[in-house]
């Protein structure tokens, strides 16, 4: 029955061509383990003390790393801890760590990378200052606003200037928008937040603070980027921070009870999956099994294709060429005790995967799962970080979750 509803799908006009079970084991990987320890949910990676070596923060710590590609910076216990806030003490599979998201950002423009920590959903978030090569003071915190809502909030580039802002949902006002990150002129006050939407119903809208699904991208090629959730997509009107409320458009896809949002997912991905010229959604699980495109139809519900179920609590994904072949493809892994253990899946083994796409004018896409040998017993959190962390011009995998802090090298290209 399964290989004739397979047959069935490839003979569809509009299926998505997965190839189905996992394509090969990549071991083109090396894993280098900074920490044992359950430090974040989030991870960010820059050069933070200036000796030209990419370290690496995990909320609470940043770990200083030896020279690139020394036999001591393949070794993660070479490299060294430091604190950026007093290390709190968090255990896989009884609570949650205080860091969900890390953003690495020079904020007051003094040459240092500091660092941005979105904490516990819903909660305020800050910036902290870093003080400089070879001072050991912790961090000064500066609050950047009063609430972060939805479990992935975006770090990107709105309005083209080159910085980033912060997208998130904000409560009480149930309203979606995002922060401008504080100004080098006054980099040490709260800045406000830009509404983007009504008020709403939470649930809806993005802005319950354990929401689940947000992205940016430009959803219908007028060159603005837009802001997408489960629900729907709020289009930018290319005027951004001018309090101009923007336009929003649902999404549904068709489900065997009818038409429903999409999944409860992770981070959201507008990309043109099947080469039509419209926009589609790539998407995964945050607590369940399931990786995901949601056919852009044109009019009416999407279709949702499902490309892989074979691991669950995919609870964040990032979109990148891996092997250099000019497309972008996907990388996601387990998130381990997402919820504690309560979660399907939740005992299953931990992996890393990165699924490799291949466009095709009027086809659906090739999607082809690999799953990166040296990251298993890794996983994702909420967030983690493509960096090329050896200068190779090959992209490389941060992470911190439950499983503690890793670094996924790359060794080499197909």
């Amino acid at each position: 029955m399964r290989n004739l509803s397979l047959l069935l799908c490839l003979l569809a006009a509009n299926c998505a061509d997965v190839m189905v079970g996992h394509a090969d084991d990549d071991l083109n990987w090396v894993r280098i383990r900074l920490d044992e320890r359950f430090r974040s949910e989030g991870v960010a990676a820059g050069d933070f003390n200036g000796d030209g070596n990419t370290d690496v923060v995990a909320g609470d710590i940043w770990y200083e790393a030896p020279a690139t590609g020394s036999d001591a910076w393949l070794d993660g216990a070479q490299w060294k801890l430091h604190e950026v806030r007093t290390p709190g003490e968090f255990v896989a599979g009884v609570g949650y760590s205080n860091s969900f998201c890390n953003f690495a950002h020079d904020i007051n423009g003094d040459g240092h990378l500091d660092v941005i920590i979105v904490g516990f959903p819903g909660d305020p978030y800050h910036w902290y200052q870093n003080p400089g090569p070879g001072n050991e003071q912790l961090w000064k915190q500066h609050v950047i606003w009063t609430s972060a809502c939805n479990e992935s909030p975006e770090f990107e580039d709105l309005n083209g200037d080159g910085i980033r802002e912060i997208v998130i949902g904000s409560q009480p006002e149930a309203r979606m928008g995002f922060n401008f990150l504080p100004g080098r002129d006054k980099p040490y006050e709260q800045v406000a937040f830009q509404a983007i939407s009504e008020q709403g119903d939470p649930g809806q809208n993005g802005t319950f603070k354990y929401y689940h699904g947000l992205g940016v991208g430009d959803m219908n090629g007028d060159g603005h980027r837009d802001i997408l959730i489960a629900h729907g997509w709020w289009q930018n009107p290319g005027r951004v921070g001018d309090g101009a409320i923007w336009k929003f458009h649902a999404v549904r896809v068709k489900t065997e009870a009818g038409e429903a949002p999409l999944p409860a997912c992770a981070n959201l991905y507008a990309d043109d999956l099947d080469s039509d010229g419209d926009m589609d959604i790539f998407l995964s699980s945050a607590h369940a099994f399931g990786v995901w495109w949601a056919e852009n139809t044109g009019a009416g519900a999407w279709t949702l294709h499902e490309i892989d179920k074979s691991f669950s609590q995919t609870h964040a994904v990032e979109q990148v060429d891996i092997n250099g072949d000019g497309q972008l493809d996907y990388v996601t892994g387990k998130r381990f005790f997402a919820h504690n253990g309560a979660d399907p899946g939740a005992f299953d083994p931990v992996v890393m995967y990165w699924f490799e796409v291949v466009r095709a004018k009027g086809q659906g896409p090739k999607i082809v799962p690999h799953r990166i040998v040296a990251g298993t017993g890794t996983g994702v959190g909420t967030q983690f970080e493509i960096s090329d962390m050896n200068r190779d011009g090959r992209p490389d995998i941060v992470l911190s979750n439950k499983k503690g802090v890793n670094v996924l090298i790359q060794k080499s290209v197909k």
